[in-house]
């Protein structure tokens, strides 16, 4: 299978970008074609102005396996510095995810292992269904979650990493839901269509500039001392983005009681 064919993507009349892993057939496990395949597609996204944000799905029942094992057992017998190099392109390609100038969604089903767990710790925004399976499985086959672990900090905290890392132990959405890991928890492949729908529709009135600047604000500033220089940095930040083009229209538009240029009255959920 080609490289363009194990990830597909598509971007639709509102500008929003839709990653499906497509090898249902090991489960959408990822191996160094795909990652190489999602650390490009990730530059074009990051380019791409009009794209306001990025829905990433899994083809079949399953959102990811994690690793695939064929890859796994080809970088057994590879040397130090071969394996470096392999790990680093699984890092980069995740740290691009996780940077990423949109808003990015997963919708998550069957389940979510090992890397698959990684990478929607890479998101902003996880919909899970209620059966899904997730599991941080590294520890069963003698490895660490070492390249996806700073994502799955950041997302479920360290007391729950700490847990997770060391039992390998599998999970439900409702677990998912209270540690963190999942903002929204669904029944089903239509419940989390609705779910979807109610969330995309929320960006039709947003500034599309001003949501590329807030997720450079959360990014920016999560983990830091709130101190002088951030005090001082937040305040330029403020105050170049208030006298910006499209904070003037936002805030006429409301004045007027009247949608803001860039919204359309499709509704945001139709795919």
């Amino acid at each position: 299978m080609m490289s363009e064919e194990i990830v597909k993507f598509e971007k639709d009349e509102r500008n929003i970008g839709w990653i499906t892993l497509n090898r249902p057939e090991v489960r959408n496990a990822f191996d160094e074609h795909m990652i190489a395949r999602l650390s490009a597609l990730f530059d074009e996204i990051q380019n791409d102005q009009n794209i306001k944000a990025v829905v990433l799905k899994g083809a079949g029942k399953i959102f990811s396996a994690g690793a695939d094992l064929d890859w796994m057992k080809r970088a057994a017998d590879f040397s130090h510095n071969q394996n470096v190099a392999d790990a680093e392109m699984l890092a980069v390609m995740l740290n691009k995810l996780h940077c990423l100038n949109k808003l990015t969604i997963a919708c998550v089903q069957g389940a979510a292992m090992g890397g698959g767990f990684g990478l929607i710790s890479c998101c902003d925004l996880v919909i899970a269904d209620r059966q899904c399976n997730f599991s941080l499985s590294e520890v069963k086959l003698g490895l660490i979650p070492a390249t996806i672990s700073p994502y799955v900090l950041a997302a479920i905290g360290p007391r729950q990493a700490r847990r997770f890392f060391q039992t390998g132990e599998r999970f439900k959405g409702d677990k998912a839901l209270e540690i963190g890991l999942a903002h929204e928890v669904v029944d089903g492949a239509d419940e989390m269509g609705a779910c979807l729908d109610n969330i995309l529709k929320e960006l039709n009135i947003n500034g599309p500039h001003a949501m590329k600047e807030v997720k450079r604000l959360a990014l920016d500033y999560a983990g830091k001392t709130i101190d002088g220089e951030m005090m001082e940095d937040s305040a330029e930040r403020i105050a170049v983005v208030r006298s910006g083009a499209e904070a003037r229209e936002g805030l006429t538009a409301f004045l007027e009681k009247r949608p803001a240029n860039w919204a359309t009255s499709k509704k945001a959920g139709d795919k």
